[in-house]
């Protein structure tokens, strides 16, 4: 008869045990750095967070840009989706994103949906670009951030340039158009709203 050592059937349950905790948090942290490029905030002077347009979103700013032409840029383009929907449209379009992952995610998918030749992708922080060249412009903004971002389109955007805000809207431009309901809100801006403060009761 063969006699166990003692312990031993204890030491391999330990080591089994010790070897499944290892795989699980290997995954875990697999699952976290697959995820983490795409859902925490870039670095930026406004924490803007990543938080992908609705369909409904995606079609009303196209609504809001109907008939329009010329370069079309996404300040804070995320995924790519408004740039290369906005691009099978007709536009030129292009976005500016500080998250690599993103930029290069959105790249492919411009690829893969056949736009890739009229949409353009930027690493870039969007307070060190110049808008001056675009005549259609959207931003999914953050409250913090949209006085700022407004006294630096004013400064930049020609005078047959239209804005297109998202979920917030500027606080002192006048919206020539209000559209959407909810998360889903969006307020278009023409040049006489750039110059137009509006007025409080």
């Amino acid at each position: 008869m063969l006699e166990l050592i003692p312990g031993t059937r204890s030491g391999r349950k330990r080591h089994w045990g010790l070897a499944l905790l290892g795989a699980v948090s290997g995954a875990g942290l697999a699952l976290t750095l697959g995820a983490a490029p795409f859902v925490a905030p870039a670095l930026r002077r406004v924490c803007l967070p990543f938080v992908p347009a609705s369909p409904a979103q995606v079609e009303t700013v196209l609504q809001m840009l109907k008939g329009r032409r010329g370069k079309l840029v996404d300040i804070g383009s995320g995924d790519g989706r408004i740039v290369i929907a906005a691009a099978k449209q007709g536009f030129r379009a292009v976005g500016y994103e500080l998250n690599p992952w993103l930029v290069w995610y959105s790249r492919y998918k411009a690829w893969q949906e056949g736009v890739h030749h009229s949409t353009r992708f930027y690493i870039s922080d969007l307070w060190k670009v110049d808008f001056s060249e675009y005549s259609n412009v959207v931003i999914f903004g953050v409250p913090q951030m949209m006085k700022s971002l407004e006294e630096k389109l004013q400064r930049e955007l020609t005078s047959n340039a239209r804005v297109v805000a998202c979920r917030f809207p500027f606080p002192s431009w006048m919206a020539v158009c209000e559209s959407g309901k909810g998360t889903d809100t969006a307020w278009l801006y023409n040049a006489k709203s750039f110059k137009t403060p509006s007025k409080k009761l």
